[in-house]
């Protein structure tokens, strides 16, 4: 059975990792594209300018949904494998050059048990995803080398069981034949390990993880990629519009209990300033401010003296160009 999201309710985040504690809120167009995700048990992939909330979309939908949340950011030079599991090669030639110049050793393991190349894997984003079990067992193992962090999931009643949301953020920014090398372990629901006994995939009675994915569009995806993946794109509103949608999400972020932190004369300023700033970006080619600068922007003002709406404003003058003005002046 899959749950409804709650339409326009902010949705309190926790701090988790690296990231910070947030709120956020759900539209019906970005919580049908989930439900139907999850129905469809098919990656869901969200397109859209830097700052729309692409990646926090994922965080979101794994608080409510009571599922484990498991980020992966890309780079450059990330390849499939990265997402599968990791071979920690130093650790082994390091291990081996210990055993070769120490002959006193009385380690309860043979020569051959301490250079086995299962004591130097580490479960990836999707080891986790698609077999949470096999990646604790594993990673939990005394005879493991390096151990990494336990993804997150909520602290009370929460089950392996219960899934998780895989966020692979930035897929753009990778080379082609990532993308297309997942198609497999996408569509199977699981893939093999090397020197593994049985390939990791989704156990009997598990939920099928929720796999998001986020592009900003600097590149070109596969078609055989686009085919395989639902698809939702968060564009930004534009002037009046995109201002309402901006005051409203700063009162969600910054109201404590029934105190309004950032009054709304400041959230209205601000959002006016980023969309004069938005269009005189994209008038000139410039890097394009959005969301998430408007609520940096007002995080700054948040720590005002008091609160108060003239000190606020006064803070503002000095500080916008810093947050709204995305461009890099010419050298010289």
């Amino acid at each position: 059975m899959i749950p409804d999201l709650s339409i326009d309710q902010p949705v309190p985040l926790p701090k988790c990792g690296t990231w910070p504690a947030a709120v956020h809120l759900f539209d019906q167009t970005s919580a049908d594209a989930i439900l139907a995700a999850l129905a469809a048990e098919r990656p869901l992939l969200v397109q859209g300018e830097p700052g729309a909330g692409k990646s926090q979309l994922a965080r979101a939908a794994a608080v409510l949904l009571n599922r484990a949340f498991i980020p992966h950011v890309v780079h450059a030079r990330s390849e499939a494998q990265d997402l599968h599991w990791e071979f920690d090669a130093v650790s082994r030639l390091g291990e081996a050059q210990v055993l070769g110049s120490d002959r006193s050793d009385r380690s309860d393991l043979s020569p051959q048990q301490r250079l086995a190349p299962r004591r130097f894997l580490c479960p990836g984003p999707l080891w986790w995803a698609f077999g949470w079990d096999s990646a604790k067992g594993h990673n939990d193992d005394p005879g493991t080398v390096r151990r990494v962090p336990e993804p997150w999931h909520p602290d009370q009643d929460w089950r392996p069981r219960d899934g998780a949301v895989l966020l692979i953020d930035e897929i753009d920014k990778a080379e082609a034949d990532l993308p297309n090398s997942l198609l497999e372990t996408l569509g199977n629901g699981g893939f093999p390990v090397p020197w593994l006994e049985t390939p990791v995939c989704i156990p009997a009675g598990t939920a099928a993880p929720l796999v998001i994915i986020t592009t900003n569009q600097e590149r070109e995806l596969p078609r055989a990629f686009l085919r395989r993946c639902l698809v939702l794109t968060l564009d930004l509103k534009e002037n009046d519009a995109l201002k309402a949608l901006l005051v409203k999400r700063g009162r969600q972020h910054f109201t404590a209990g029934s105190r309004q932190r950032v009054h709304d004369e400041i959230l209205e300023l601000v959002a006016a300033q980023l969309i004069e700033d938005r269009n005189d970006a994209k008038d000139k080619g410039f890097p394009v401010p959005g969301q998430a600068e408007y609520l940096d922007l007002l995080r700054a003002l948040d720590q005002a003296r008091g609160g108060d709406p003239a000190a606020q404003k006064k803070l503002f003058d000095r500080i916008k160009n810093f947050a709204l003005k995305k461009r890099q002046e010419s050298a010289g």
